[in-house]
């Protein structure tokens, strides 16, 4: 089984290790304060020369040079677009996959095909999607999507369909509820070119069914093992059923140190600085154990369900527990995103791949 690991990019905001409250490092807007003392001019002037993409672009990097195999770029309504952080990343990373982030409501599936396969073209077929649910219909209602929650799945669905249609196919028609294409397809220098990838997401047995029709991969959101186990037992099953395989991906949080009680001392600081309860959950045993799973840990920050808290020996332990189980695909993430890049690439993933490849070079 082959295990890929991504680092997720904060497009909103990110934190600091002393200041752990969202902010869109290495921007200010006009008017802000300096973040240096009273008394100490900044060189850099009222607004410095650089925005947040310019910081982005070093947690790309700093995910590239570590050792993971892809990016995601997570939708934010509050955030830049993915789509066009994607884009200004793909020309400074050599080896990343880019997952584009976006939700149910993106518009046409022909035109958003056609950026995928420029964005194909330019990466050398290293662009992916990961279609979300748009969140609750109060939410879709914010950015202007009138849908009911029983239309999202469906749409979805067709969705790719469509899009996959006029990338594979020409001429090309198709007539569904939500969408409808006569003769299109793509031709000349648009046509021809390896589909991107399909991420979907949710937890009912409705979208489960529908990745095991559409997805390459489904992401669950974060749960301990056990909970997770009937639910990528099941992906597996409806897709081997339709003569496919769908590949299980996990989107969770890490938090790993040199020791279990300097893991847990720094969450206790993060959630404190940021404004959270500091309680971490019952850690009975765990300091020469597991790794502590700690729901909702950073969950407003980096929409993570829940996060791995512990040595770096417990937490590539708790990822390996996971790979036995299916997952074969990690969505990561920490606060700040740029520092734990490092720390994670260097310091877990190799002890992960290296537990996980032990047996295949046994056999």
């Amino acid at each position: 089984m082959t295990i890929e690991f991504i680092w997720q990019l904060p497009t909103s905001g990110d934190g600091r290790y002393a200041a752990p409250g969202i902010t869109r490092r290495g921007e200010r807007a006009a008017g802000a304060p300096s973040p240096l003392q009273a008394g100490v001019s900044d060189p850099r002037g009222a607004r410095p020369p650089f925005n947040y993409f310019d910081y982005l672009h070093q947690i790309a990097r700093a995910a590239d040079l570590s050792g993971f195999d892809g990016i995601q770029v997570r939708h934010d309504t509050q955030g830049d677009e993915s789509w066009i952080v994607a884009g200004y990343l793909a020309r400074s990373t050599r080896h990343l996959k880019l997952i584009a982030e976006f939700d149910a409501a993106w518009g046409s599936a022909v035109y958003a095909a056609k950026n995928a396969v420029s964005f194909q073209r330019f990466t050398g077929g290293r662009f992916a999607w990961q279609i979300g649910h748009g969140g609750d219909a109060a939410a879709r209602r914010r950015q202007g999507d009138a849908a009911p929650d029983a239309d999202i799945v469906p749409r979805i669905d067709e969705f790719i369909a469509v899009a996959r249609g006029v990338q594979n196919t020409s001429p090309f028609s198709f007539k569904g509820r939500f969408f409808e294409v006569q003769d299109g397809g793509f031709k000349g220098p648009l046509a021809n070119h390896p589909v991107n990838g399909i991420y979907l997401t949710g937890d009912s047995p409705e979208a489960l069914a529908l990745s095991a029709r559409q997805a390459d991969v489904h992401v669950f959101d974060a749960a301990p093992v056990a909970h997770l186990q009937p639910s990528i037992d099941r992906l597996h099953t409806q897709a081997r059923q339709l003569g496919r395989a769908v590949a299980a991906g996990l989107r969770i949080d890490v938090l790993a140190r040199e020791t279990f009680d300097e893991a847990l001392r720094d969450a206790r600081r993060y959630r404190g600085g940021a404004g959270l309860p500091d309680e971490a959950p019952s850690a009975d045993g765990t300091a020469g154990g597991a790794a502590l799973f700690w729901p909702g840990f950073a969950q407003a920050q980096t929409g993570a369900h829940g996060a791995l808290v512990g040595s770096y020996a417990q937490v590539s332990a708790a990822l390996e527990a996971y790979a036995q189980a299916g997952v074969s695909s990690f969505v990561l993430a920490a606060i700040p995103h740029f520092e734990e890049a490092y720390r994670i690439g260097e310091h877990v993933l190799p002890r992960v791949r290296a537990a996980l490849s032990a047996p295949l070079q046994a056999a």
